[in-house]
């Protein structure tokens, strides 16, 4: 789609706009109407005193990585570096990467952080969290994306509110709003679409990045990060996005800007509708400080990109993982599932397969895979790093390397059972047919694991 966009274009670009041009309000109420911006004023001070040395600490502990991600068959590394902090256990995999959580202080868990700041930074980070899921839930209601119009909490509606007071009484608030002032089901998708399990990170300076790719459809300038939909969210769960550029001097307009188009000073981001070449794209100013939100189904219908500024710049991205396939709860569930197949005799301690029907067989294998090729590579591909923050996930890698161990067993008692004489000939085949594919899968991830 890319390449044909681009030779419909030739020489040409597409016209966008920013807040200069005098259409711009008309075309992001029409066309970009579901992205939310917040002023960097409207934020309580605390609050950005708080999340901004967070920032800063977790960059003074080097606890920004670049990723390498898979696209096409190849590896990548990413010009920006990030950090993922969210609910203890959880996962978010983008580009055949996975990343794990530095967790947030959440009640019930024993994490240990290697610094009081660190711990710190994921405090403030949980709280600025909460702040954008009521935003978030703001937004919505006053876009009517629900059936009723108003959430009668005075929590979530009175801005003005001390913020303090908004943060310790949103426990409250979630549980008055399903009982009194939305219908359950406008309730439950609400705050399924705006309860953000986790944020990714992300830290760039673009004076230190040799090269960065140009915006290739409306000459927008240097890009931090191309045109992209965020994946593995719940469907059109709100995205939110606070934006931090450390320097002030350099997100001051530049004086030299006179030109049509974008202050190439400023850190912006830019939006287009997804393979459109009749509507003009948005490029959004971002000062220090200013949030913004994709509400609804607008990650699903346009794309967006980040357009570099001069200066460096944190920003902290809140999502709603979809987490079904990424928790530990998830992956230990499978594994229990996996080796209720395995039975150990009483006297002998001997191992053995309670069943070798074709089905289980498959379904073990299955999960066996996924346990080393979603979990334990990609953890020790890039999980050391970790450490610098928390070394919470120590214990359940530990965990699930025992229950792969307990499986390499499995695979070993099929094929010698498959070897005996008792089995007959079309079952014998059967499994060994059905065995076969997921080793054969298994020897080719591993080639591939070992050269990346």
């Amino acid at each position: 789609q890319k390449k044909k966009l681009l030779e419909e274009l030739g020489e040409n670009r597409l016209p966008y706009m920013t807040p200069a041009d005098a259409d711009f309000d008309q075309l992001w109420k029409t066309k970009y109407s579901k992205l939310i911006f917040g002023k960097s004023s409207t934020v309580p001070e605390e609050l950005h005193q708080m999340v901004q040395e967070g920032f800063l600490t977790l960059r003074k502990h080097d606890c920004f990585f670049q990723d390498l991600v898979r696209i096409k068959g190849k590896d990548f590394v990413t010009p920006v570096s990030r950090i993922l902090i969210g609910n203890p256990g959880c996962t978010y995999k983008y580009l055949n990467t996975r990343l794990f959580t530095v967790p947030w202080p959440t009640e019930g868990y024993d994490i240990k952080y290697c610094s009081p700041q660190i711990h710190d930074a994921c405090k403030a980070l949980i709280t600025l969290n909460d702040y954008l899921h009521i935003e978030a839930v703001k937004a919505l209601q006053g876009q009517n994306l629900f059936e009723t119009k108003e959430i009668k909490d005075t929590t979530v509606i009175d801005r003005a509110q001390n913020f303090a007071t908004s943060l310790t009484e949103k426990a409250s608030v979630s549980k008055d709003q399903s009982s009194c002032c939305v219908p359950e089901d406008d309730y439950v998708s609400l705050k399924n679409r705006t309860s953000y399990n986790l944020t990714l990170l992300n830290y760039m300076d673009p004076l230190q990045m040799l090269y960065l790719k140009q915006e290739p459809y409306f000459g927008m300038g240097n890009m931090a990060v191309s045109w992209h939909h965020d994946e593995n969210l719940v469907e059109r769960s709100t995205v939110a996005v606070y934006s931090y550029s450390c320097e002030g001097s350099a997100v001051e307009e530049s004086s030299e800007q006179k030109l049509k188009g974008r202050d190439p000073a400023v850190w912006h981001v830019g939006l287009k509708v997804a393979w459109d070449i009749e509507t003009p794209g948005l490029a959004m100013p971002l000062e220090q400080g200013d949030f913004y939100l994709m509400l609804d189904d607008l990650n699903m219908t346009h794309q967006h990109c980040v357009l570099a500024g001069f200066s460096p710049r944190f920003s902290s991205t809140h999502r709603v993982a979809d987490c079904s396939r990424g928790t530990l709860e998830y992956i230990f569930g499978r594994c229990e599932l996996a080796l209720q197949n395995l039975q150990t005799d009483s006297d002998s301690m001997a191992l053995s397969l309670k069943s070798l029907e074709t089905a289980v067989v498959k379904q073990v294998e299955e999960i066996h895979n996924e346990v080393e090729f979603e979990w334990l590579r990609q953890f020790w591909f890039q999980g050391k790093r970790y450490l610098k923050c928390t070394d919470w996930w120590l214990k359940p890698m530990a965990k699930l390397e025992e229950f792969w161990r307990k499986m390499e067993i499995m695979t070993s008692l099929v094929l010698s059972e498959v070897g005996k004489v008792e089995q007959s000939e079309g079952q014998r085949n059967e499994t060994i047919s059905c065995f076969l594919l997921v080793l054969t899968e298994r020897q080719k991830l591993r080639k591939e694991w070992t050269a990346r």
